[in-house]
C-alpha cells in the first residue's frame, strides 16, 4: 500500500534584529550523513543542545532556531536569558514574548556550532508534539543551511552535510539545478501553475518550505490570474506561531519548475489575515511544502543560490487529502486496558494428566497502562464526521474495531486519506459517555 500524504503546517515568518554570525563546522570530516524520520512530510531531525539531545524539525522557511517545548527541558538546557523578543508568524492571533539566548553550543551529528543564537518561547500552547506524535522541542532553517552543501535524500529519509570547500557535484543527467532568491534569509523558487484545465499558466515566486506539510499554498491575487478554483472546501489549514491558519482547499490543474510538471495539484488559498504578515514580500505568490519536495531528492547550495532537484519514486502518487473532516492531537493521557498475552504455566503434580504433566492456564490475564488520548480539535464544518454527529473535544477510543492506542497517531490520520465510499466506525468518549459513530469517506472534488 502507497504511503500516503498527510497534512500539516509549521510555518514561521519571523522579523528579526540583527544577530551575531555563527558558523556551523565538521569535526572530523568532508561530510557527514544524518538521518531523519520523515512524519507528515516534515523532516525531524536529532539535534543536541547544550549537551541535551532534542527532537528539531528542518525547516527551510525559519532563518533562526527556535525553542518551543521549552518548559518541558529548561532544567536540563541552561540557557542564559537575555533579550525579551516578539516574534510575529502566520495565523490570526498576536505576538509571541520570546527571549534570545547567545552563545549556546548546538552539535547535530558531525557539525558543531559554539556560537548558536536560539528563541525560546515559553507559551505552552505553542506545542507541536500532540499533532506530531512524537515529542519536538524546536525548529531550524537557515542557520544551519547556509554553512553546507545540503542534500535532502526524501527516499533514504537521510541528510548529507558537505563542507563547501571540498564538495563535488556529481554528473546527473536527469538533475535540473534552479536559482534562489532571498528574503529575509529564506529561499524562494520561481515556478508555474495553471488554475484550471485548458488555462495559460502564470509565472509564480513560491517560499520553498520544509516547515509545511501541504504541497502548494497560493495567495489569492486577481492582478496575477490566482483565484481560488469554482470546486473548494473551507478547511483548518494549520497552526502558526501566531495561531491557527484557515483558509479553502482545492486542486489546481498543473504545477511546474522548470521540465518538473505535477498534475491535479492539492492546493490551499489561505484567508488573507492569516498571512497579512507574510505578504509583506510583495513578489512573494505562496509556499511550495513537504507535499511537493518529498517527491524530488534535493540539494540545497545556499552559498551560491542554488537548488538541484531529481525526481524520486514518490514523484508520480496522487495528491490525497483528508476527507473526513477531522484534526487530531494528543490531549493527555489515558488508563487503558489490555490483554496480557504472557500465559501463566501451572506447576507439576497436578491431576491433569495432559503431556509432561503441566497445564497451561487459558484464563485470559489483563494488565492497565497509560497511553495517550487522542483528541478531535478541529472538524470541518459539513464533512461527513460532523454530519454523522462527532464533536469537538471527543476522545477517539477506536477506529475501525481497533483500539486507538494501539495506532500512531499518523496511522489513525491515514485512514481518513482513503478512497471515497469508505466507511470509518469509531468509539469515542464524550464526557465520560462511549458512543458509537460511523460515516463514509467522500470527495469534495
Amino acid at each position: 500500500m502507497k504511503k500516503r500524504c498527510l497534512v500539516f503546517l509549521i510555518l514561521f515568518v519571523l522579523s528579526l534584529s540583527a544577530y551575531t554570525q555563527s558558523k556551523y563546522t565538521l569535526q572530523n570530516s568532508e561530510k557527514d550523513k544524518i538521518s531523519f524520520k520523515l512524519i507528515n512530510n516534515l523532516i525531524v531531525i536529532p539535534v543536541e543542545v547544550n549537551g541535551v539531545p532534542l527532537s528539531f524539525l528542518l525547516d527551510t522557511g525559519v532563518s533562526k532556531a527556535i525553542i518551543f517545548n521549552f518548559v518541558n527541558v529548561s532544567d536540563e538546557l541552561k540557557i542564559n536569558r537575555t533579550e525579551e523578543f516578539f516574534l510575529r508568524g502566520l495565523g490570526e492571533g498576536d505576538t509571541v514574548q520570546a527571549l534570545k539566548s547567545s552563545d549556546n553550543i548546538f552539535k547535530i551529528g558531525d557539525a558543531v556550532n559554539i556560537e548558536q543564537d536560539v528563541f525560546t518561547i515559553f507559551d505552552p500552547s505553542l506545542n507541536f508534539t500532540p499533532q506530531l506524535g512524537i515529542p519536538i522541542h524546536g525548529i531550524i532553517g537557515y542557520d544551519l543551511l547556509k554553512d553546507f552543501v545540503v542534500e535532502i535524500n526524501y527516499s533514504k529519509k537521510q541528510i548529507v552535510l558537505h563542507d563547501p570547500d571540498f564538495y563535488q557535484p556529481k554528473k546527473c543527467k536527469k538533475c535540473e539545478t534552479f536559482n534562489l532568491d532571498f528574503s529575509t534569509k529564506k529561499p524562494f523558487i520561481n515556478g508555474s501553475v495553471a488554475i484550471r484545465d485548458n488555462e495559460k499558466s502564470v509565472p509564480v515566486k513560491l517560499l520553498i518550505d520544509s516547515g509545511g506539510s501541504d504541497a502548494l499554498w497560493l495567495f489569492k491575487d486577481k492582478e496575477h490570474n490566482i483565484n481560488v478554483p469554482t470546486r473548494y472546501f473551507d478547511d483548518f489549514l494549520g497552526r502558526g506561531l501566531s495561531g491557527s491558519v484557515y483558509g479553502k482547499r482545492s486542486k489546481i490543474s498543473r504545477f511546474s519548475i522548470g521540465s518538473f510538471t505535477l498534475e491535479s495539484v492539492n492546493t490551499a488559498f489561505p484567508d488573507s489575515t492569516s498571512i497579512a504578515f507574510a505578504k509583506k514580500f510583495k513578489e512573494r505568490n505562496g509556499s511550495l511544502g513537504g507535499e511537493i519536495l518529498k517527491r524530488f531528492n534535493v540539494i540545497f547550495d545556499y552559498s551560491n543560490k542554488k537548488i538541484t532537484l531529481r525526481k524520486n519514486s514518490s514523484f508520480k502518487e496522487p495528491f490525497y487529502y483528508n476527507k473526513s473532516g477531522i484534526s487530531l492531537e494528543h490531549s493527555g493521557m489515558r488508563v487503558v486496558k489490555e490483554l496480557d498475552k504472557k500465559q501463566a504455566k501451572m506447576p507439576y503434580g497436578t491431576t491433569n494428566n495432559s503431556a509432561g504433566g503441566n497445564i497451561i492456564n487459558l484464563s485470559k490475564s489483563y494488565k492497565y497502562v497509560l497511553a495517550p488520548s487522542l483528541a478531535i480539535v478541529e472538524l470541518r464544518k459539513g464533512s461527513p464526521a460532523e454530519k454523522a454527529g462527532l464533536r469537538l473535544d471527543d476522545i477517539i477510543l477506536s477506529v475501525n474495531n481497533k483500539d486507538v492506542h494501539l495506532y500512531s497517531i499518523q496511522e489513525v490520520i491515514q485512514l481518513f486519506y482513503g478512497p471515497d465510499g469508505k466507511r470509518v466506525r469509531m468509539i469515542i468518549d464524550r464526557n465520560g459517555v462511549q458512543m458509537k459513530f460511523s460515516f463514509q469517506l467522500e470527495s469534495m472534488f
